[in-house]
């Protein structure tokens, strides 16, 4: 196991301060803001710990509402909201500087039989043992140059395989412009078997990549083009198990951008073709032209 994902392992195992309140830290960088991920898979952890351990998580709907500040703890307070004969409902706000930066609402399931089918087909896509990771792409991509070296020798908590363009690539090549980008991706050691751990995990990285295929609609790039952008809500449902260390297909597309808003949407398969996991995130997508302050 890496030291990043050994960290990554060690933030969500949030610190309790009180009854249904836990605090939650960063990671040591310097960024301007906390990753959308981290916080939303914080929040489910602190979620997940006032349910009993018979019920999973089915859904989740979350608004992003301010930046996190990286400096400083977070701190999540969880409001129980229902506890049913089957289902158990919980409210979570991430708080920093005594304001909500962030709301979750999730919904916990007990284990029940039912009608079963899945009209979602995988796409056909190259078995990710061939293809190459991010940072090998991103090298032959930008180079050795010094303001990317450092970030991007650093070790990741997810091995992340592209079968579909970068957005990088699109924006040198209209040609590989598209508004559908496909993902293999897995946390790369052997994870204990708690079903809401690789839930959370599957959270934390359904963030990664998820604006980046409105990006790649329009051949814009982080760090390339005159672009900013952030993440307004999130949605995820959880269909059945799932192996976060195991490869995960994350199959996404834009359907919609105008008004400096996009829309984006994403299902992750495992590598059998099993449906495991639905996605919608809305982002706020400024260009130069429209910098007005959210």
């Amino acid at each position: 196991m890496n030291e990043a994902l050994k960290e990554l392992l060690d933030l969500l195992d949030l610190e309790q301060i009180e009854l249904d309140i836990f605090r939650g830290r960063s990671p040591e960088e310097r960024i301007q803001r906390v990753f959308g991920g981290q916080v939303a898979a914080q929040a489910l952890v602190a979620a997940g710990r006032t349910v009993p351990s018979d019920r999973h998580v089915h859904s989740l709907h979350a608004y992003f509402i301010r930046p996190g500040d990286p400096s400083i703890p977070i701190v999540y307070n969880v409001e129980r909201v229902r506890d049913g004969r089957s289902f158990t409902t919980r409210r979570v706000v991430a708080i920093q500087h005594g304001k909500a930066i962030f709301t979750m609402s999730a919904s916990f399931h007990v284990v029940e039989e039912g009608v079963e089918h899945q009209a979602a087909r995988m796409p056909e896509v190259p078995d990710p043992a061939t293809l190459p990771t991010f940072q090998d792409k991103m090298f032959e991509l930008v180079g050795d140059a010094p303001e990317y070296r450092d970030w991007l020798s650093k070790p990741r908590p997810v091995d992340a395989r592209y079968a579909s363009p970068l957005t990088w690539e699109a924006y040198r090549d209209p040609a590989l412009r598209s508004a559908e980008t496909n993902v293999w991706f897995r946390y790369d050691a052997e994870l204990p078997d708690d079903p809401l751990l690789h839930i959370v995990l599957a959270a934390y990285a359904s963030d990664f990549t998820l604006v980046d295929t409105i990006l790649l609609a329009h051949g814009m790039a982080w760090g390339a083009s005159d672009v900013m952008g952030a993440s307004l809500d999130h949605a995820m449902w959880f269909h059945r198990p799932f192996r976060a260390d195991e490869w995960l297909l994350y199959a996404q597309e834009s359907p919609w951008s105008m008004g400096a808003r996009g829309l984006a949407r994403g299902q992750m398969f495992t590598a059998s073709g099993d449906l495991v996991v639905s996605v919608v995130q809305e982002a706020m997508i400024r260009t130069k032209k429209s910098q007005n302050r959210r």
